[in-house]
């Protein structure tokens, strides 16, 4: 694969002339380069162009006015792939809403494409492949080396051909609609932006397996590692892992703490286990019932009686029978607490959209009406 050509813009007059060139387009492939990987707090580094055959890169890092390159963007229909966290980070970087996008990702699940990375539908379908070797570079890093930046280029060479493909697809198959609602609450869903950093936080993957004493170990051990992951300015899983954090945590409960505690990586350096050990020792000494409330979460989704547990096992099976006729995964019709909070309430439709609503309402009757 040839190297794409592009232009490098990182001052205010490259700026302005690309937004003179923007303010002529109806739709643009977009794409964007972050340094989550390498940094406590994510800032959006670069965003990658493509329109008239032409690529630009655009450094998000540089002191220039952007404001009129936002206002621009906002009306412009954007093609990309795996939009959700773009999104997100544009809404969190400068109060972003898209006016209308096509996600060749959102695309690829309709048509049942098994293998819908970006990388995978290229080389599956124009025999290109994409260099991953800057992947998970430090986007913030400056200058960027010709091997980034031509990495970042190619990330937008082919969302035309390969939006124009996948619609031919979606349009045989009659799902223009499905993918349209899709792409809008993607867009509603980015609003919100990235999770905020609460009081509830540390509960992470697996932290309700833990009994109270490991709880606390954990609570501990996730404010030490949060806030050292600030000061040092990483990424809080660079300073430890959260699969290390529920180790310990079941270790405090065990009362071998010290042993797992040696079995650490030697990437933890000895001014940092020091801080480690001592938020174990707060874990084991901490009162187990001092930890924040956790707002008692409403059980009107979940199913509890028998009756309620069997339909949930008919919607299911009923779901997955729909989903192997039209060759999508299920879950793209309703997801596992879909198909809990349906088994107790079938109007309990929140969340879903306008198509799955349609394919799943003679499962619902059918449902009914063997509970009746």
């Amino acid at each position: 694969m040839e190297d794409e050509l592009f232009e490098y813009v990182d001052a205010q007059e490259g700026l302005n002339a690309l937004c003179d060139s923007l303010e002529a387009q109806r739709e643009i492939a977009l794409d964007s380069e972050a340094d989550n990987l390498h940094h406590y707090e994510t800032k959006l580094c670069l965003l990658q162009m493509r329109f008239e055959d032409r690529t630009y890169l655009l450094d998000m890092l540089v002191d220039v006015d952007y404001s009129r390159f936002w206002e621009t963007l906002k009306r412009l229909h954007l093609i990309m792939h795996g939009s959700d966290f773009d999104l997100r980070l544009f809404r969190e970087f400068s109060d972003f809403r898209a006016t209308s996008i096509f996600d060749s990702m959102l695309a690829s699940q309709l048509l049942g494409i098994n293998r819908f990375g970006l990388a995978a539908l290229l080389e599956e379908h124009f025999n290109v492949k994409l260099p991953k070797d800057s992947q998970k570079s430090d986007w913030s890093q400056r200058p960027l080396t010709d091997k980034m930046l031509r990495y970042a280029a190619n990330d937008v060479r082919y969302l035309h051909q390969l939006r124009d493909l996948l619609m031919e697809q979606i349009r045989e198959l009659g799902r223009e609609l499905w993918l349209h609602q899709r792409c809008e609450y993607q867009i509603e869903t980015a609003l919100s932006g990235f999770p905020d950093v609460d009081e509830h936080s540390w509960r992470i993957a697996r932290s309700d397996k833990l009994d109270p004493r490991g709880k606390v170990a954990l609570f501990e051990l996730w404010h030490w590692r949060e806030e050292l992951a600030e000061r040092l300015d990483r990424p809080p899983f660079k300073v430890l892992g959260n699969d290390y954090m529920i180790k310990l945590a079941e270790s405090v409960s065990e009362g071998n703490w010290q042993f797992v505690f040696e079995s650490l990586p030697m990437g933890i350096q000895r001014r940092k286990r020091q801080g480690l050990v001592d938020a174990l020792k707060r874990g084991m000494s901490r009162d187990v019932d001092s930890l924040p409330t956790r707002p008692v979460r409403s059980d009107s989704r979940k199913p509890q009686k028998k009756v309620e547990l069997d339909r949930q096992e008919k919607i299911k099976k009923n779901r997955n029978v729909i989903a192997e006729e039209l060759g999508i995964d299920p879950t793209l019709i309703a997801t596992r607490s879909h198909v809990a909070s349906l088994a107790r309430d079938s109007e309990a439709k929140d969340g879903l959209l306008g198509w799955q609503k349609e394919l799943l309402e003679p499962i619902l009757k059918t449902v009914d009406s063997e509970s009746d």
